[in-house]
């Protein structure tokens, strides 16, 4: 049964699909992708069904990453339940998740920069309203949050 991750921020158009899209690539790149089912939804329901913000898919697919067949989406209910990991991009986004999930769940929620090398409680930061270097960013994280969260799954 593959090991099933959501990740989370506010609008599903930036972060979560980035992570999304880059760690399921590495984990295709690695040969481990059956191992996983990998998703991305946002705390807020902003741009339910819109593509990611056109800055992020070209930031990762300059890097090899493809985003163009995601679509945003809200966390539901049923998040909480079918996910192993529940991964917010930060620390307002994991209140709000937080507060929505049950209690036998709770378990499940975290922050995704904690599985990057030294960035305990570290956050993605939000590039929405920034220029193309704050993407770059994002990814860098990302890269680096995503290889060790697949490494630390893998040796489980």
């Amino acid at each position: 049964m593959p090991q099933r991750i959501l990740f989370v921020c506010m609008g599903n158009i930036c972060r979560s699909p980035t992570a999304e899209g880059v760690t399921r690539a590495l984990a295709e790149r690695a040969g481990v992708a059956i191992n996983f089912e990998i998703d991305s939804a946002g705390t807020h329901g902003y741009h339910i069904g819109k593509a990611p913000d056109a800055r992020a898919t070209k930031a990762a697919a300059e890097r090899g990453y493809d985003l163009l067949p995601l679509r945003g989406r809200r966390v539901g209910d049923e998040d909480f339940v079918r996910f192993d990991y529940i991964l917010a991009m930060d620390r307002d986004n994991l209140e709000l998740l937080t507060q929505a999930c049950p209690a036998e769940h709770r378990g499940k929620l975290g922050l995704f920069l904690e599985f990057g090398a030294g960035r305990t409680g570290a956050e993605v930061p939000d590039p929405y309203y920034g220029g193309a270097d704050g993407f770059e960013l994002v990814l860098d994280m990302i890269e680096e949050a995503a290889n060790g969260l697949l490494e630390r799954l893998g040796k489980r």
